[in-house]
């Protein structure tokens, strides 16, 4: 299998299905407006993730417990949670020496549609965040809107959604890697609105340039 840095295999990923990390425009960030790939939903009871060589999905792991996504959830491609978006996790928590998880940012899509599966692209408007630490890794979530939804489509920040959304959100992730005999280190410090997730999201793109900078000029010249 060629390497995702190696030319040869971007064009022949090109010519076949673009990686849903690499290969997908990120959106219109000034405007926000983004993409966002969605790798699992609801009714799903495997958890399922990009396998980053190839772009395929691929079965993460059964889900052995009532707990599941409660709404679309992917990843915004191009970005990259790296140093800057570890930096900027400590200063807005007092917390030294956090690093960024060095995975795509994840984000939570929320719509009063029935999406029957992932594997599928969507325009969505980032309305907040959390900002969430996993031991010592900055793990942000961010929140987001199906972009034209009926019900959530006028929603411009994550402090217009009722009080019983967020909590359930926030229930999801803190609890969604407990397993029995392992201990989870997850905490949420805090709930951001849309002008910060904006921030994010443009850290993790000056992050993911700076891992995948050869790649960026490549495509560009494509």
């Amino acid at each position: 299998m060629s390497d995702i840095m190696d030319p040869i295999g971007q064009l022949m990923g090109l010519r076949y299905k673009s990686h849903p990390w690499h290969g997908i425009d990120v959106g219109d960030i000034e405007n926000n407006l983004i993409t966002c790939f969605i790798e699992v939903v609801p009714t799903d009871t495997i958890k399922y993730e990009v396998d980053k060589p190839s772009g395929y999905l691929k079965i993460d792991r059964p889900q052995k417990y009532s707990n599941v996504v409660p709404a679309p959830y992917g990843f915004i491609p191009q970005t990259y949670c790296g140093k800057k978006v570890g930096e900027y996790c400590s200063q807005m928590t007092g917390k030294e020496e956090i690093f960024g998880d060095q995975d795509p940012l994840d984000i939570l899509m929320l719509t009063e549609k029935e999406i029957p599966h992932g594997d599928i692209i969507a325009q969505v408007i980032p309305i907040g965040g959390f900002r969430m630490i996993d031991g010592d890794e900055a793990d942000d979530k961010i929140v987001s809107v199906l972009k034209e939804d009926v019900m959530y489509g006028n929603v411009k920040d994550i402090s217009e959604l009722p009080d019983l959304v967020i909590t359930r959100l926030k229930h999801y992730f803190l609890t969604y890697k407990d397993m029995p005999g392992h201990n989870s280190d997850c905490e949420i410090t805090h709930v951001y609105g849309a002008e910060e997730a904006q921030k994010v999201i443009q850290l993790s793109r000056l992050d993911y340039k700076g891992k995948f900078e050869r790649l960026c000029v490549e495509l560009q010249n494509y």
